[in-house]
């Protein structure tokens, strides 16, 4: 008589990495994201800032060759290295803000929920009153108030983004705090602290994985406006808003140096888009087979 082999059962995490990886357009964009990253990694390390922003006018303008396959700028510096080294700015501006805004805005927005009535009322008020700004122009009045800066735009974008994480969570646990297990965990004493970051919060994790993922494509982006109009990193660091910024003038003439830096900045918006829209389709329980 033959006996029946019953597997494992296939972990979510599993589960979920296993449909991503079905997913081509979500893998071209982690792809694209791992190695924009380890190529920020090896020019940060084989490259030097004084070469980054140090000028060569003999060598100002160049189209793109073998020597300088992205050419060079009107400095003569070289625009794949200012290309590869800038990603380092663009990609810290969307992973750190993302990071902060997921941890600050699930802290609210489970607490909001949480806890109802007045603390609800205050909290929503706050968030909806940040939210009817404009992000771009809310960073743009918080740079202009603390001052341009890596670390003024870090603050300026996380708090610009923030209200929408905070809305995400509390809507979810909102929807949770009611249920047996909450009020079990009330019940016998379990601190409201545990209770929303141990019972309640989980629940939106995976929610806040792809709004995540998508958020650092924004963010990126909102980085580079605010540096394309003066009110981010200045020249000469090689960030890629600031570099647009720089080379509009040259557009006619030599569009290879708007080209690189534009392709860039879409590249990485658009392969962080794809990685979240992936994730979405991993993550929901309603597209299993």
């Amino acid at each position: 008589m033959k006996q029946l082999s019953v597997g494992k059962p296939i972990s979510p995490t599993a589960d979920m990495w296993h449909r991503l990886r079905r997913n081509k357009s979500a893998m071209f964009g982690l792809i694209v994201i791992a190695v924009i990253i380890v190529a920020a990694i090896i020019t940060e390390f084989a490259v030097s800032y004084s070469t980054v922003i140090e000028t060569n006018p003999a060598q100002r303008l160049l189209r793109p060759s073998i020597g300088h396959p992205f050419g060079t700028d009107d400095m003569g510096r070289d625009i794949l290295v200012r290309v590869l080294y800038g990603a380092r700015y663009s990609l810290a501006f969307g992973i750190i803000c993302t990071i902060l805004s997921v941890v600050f805005g699930s802290i609210l927005g489970a607490v909001s929920a949480f806890f109802g009535g007045k603390v609800d009322a205050v909290i929503t008020f706050i968030l909806d009153a940040v939210i009817c700004i404009p992000g771009i122009l809310l960073s743009l009045s918080l740079v202009a108030v603390l001052g341009v800066g890596f670390r003024n735009l870090i603050i300026a974008i996380t708090i610009s983004s923030i209200p929408s994480f905070a809305r995400i969570v509390r809507s979810i646990v909102l929807a949770v705090v009611g249920q047996d297990y909450i009020e079990a965990a009330r019940a016998i004493g379990v601190s409201n602290a545990r209770a929303i970051f141990v019972h309640a919060l989980p629940n939106a994790i995976g929610l806040i994985i792809v709004n995540a993922s998508m958020n650092v494509a924004g963010l990126i982006m909102a980085a580079a406006g605010l540096s394309f109009i003066g009110m981010g990193i200045q020249p000469p660091d090689p960030e890629w808003g600031a570099m647009l910024s720089n080379a509009l003038k040259y557009m006619r003439t030599n569009p290879h140096i708007v080209v690189f830096p534009g392709l860039a900045i879409v590249l990485t918006a658009v392969s962080f888009n794809l990685l979240g829209d992936g994730l979405s389709e991993a993550l929901d329980p309603r597209l299993k087979e």
